[in-house]
């Protein structure tokens, strides 16, 4: 069941990579071609938005992957126990 979970939040994250990008360039660019808006705000929004997502998608991954690093250092000193 935990394995159900942390394979869950796995795919769950490259979800919100993907619609996160969408959101930022879509956002960029509405925000390029309004009237109250302009270039450089349109700029301005896609570069911090990429700078966010890249950011949160990043450290969701980097918990991830240290979830990983510790089951599999787990079963190693099991092994090394065993033997």
């Amino acid at each position: 069941m935990r394995n159900f979970f942390i394979n869950s939040l796995e795919m769950l994250a490259a979800v919100i990579a993907v619609l996160g990008l969408i959101a930022v360039v879509v956002g960029g660019f509405g925000v390029m071609f309004s009237a109250q808006g302009g270039f450089g705000a349109g700029l301005l929004f896609l570069i911090g938005g990429f700078i966010y997502l890249v950011m949160m998608v990043g450290f969701l991954y980097l918990v991830l992957g240290i979830h990983d690093n510790t089951r599999r250092t787990a079963e190693a000193v099991e092994r090394l126990a065993n033997n």
